[in-house]
């Protein structure tokens, strides 16, 4: 794993900073690629193992999925790694973070599908990487 898509979660609830700033605005003034910031929360009340996720201008977009963040926040702390947003979609946002040197890529407009996708391939549409082990991966 050098190289992965994750999602962001709790896009919807407000920041605890003084302006109460909007996490889901603040997805939709990212691009793709632009740089973000993940930041493991060992203090956090609900989660030792949160991973905060913030954009380019320090505002807090959401956290690592609870599956995922023991993981990323172990990984985070042993290797370097960059990470970029890549999207939003619905009620979740995604990330892609890239482990051992080197950005992370982001799938080209117009990219064939995977291939065990049924439907037809729309250039539209936001195709994630496949959801790990269950055991965290």
């Amino acid at each position: 794993m050098d190289e992965l898509t994750l999602s962001v979660v709790g896009i919807d609830f407000p920041n605890a900073d003084k302006s109460k700033s909007n996490r889901r605005m603040e997805l939709l003034l990212c691009q793709p690629g632009e740089p973000v910031d993940l930041r493991r929360e060992p203090k956090n009340p609900h989660d030792a193992n949160a991973v905060a996720v913030f954009s380019l201008r320090g505002v807090q977009m959401g956290y690592l999925s609870a599956e995922r963040a023991p993981l990323i926040g172990r990984r985070m702390q042993q290797e370097e790694h960059v990470a970029v947003f890549q999207a939003l979609t619905g009620s979740m946002g995604y990330v892609r973070i890239r482990f051992g040197g080197g950005a992370p890529t982001l799938p080209e407009p117009g990219e064939s599908p995977p291939p065990s996708r049924s439907a037809p391939y729309d250039p539209d549409l936001f195709y994630p990487d496949p959801d790990g082990p269950e055991w965290g991966a």
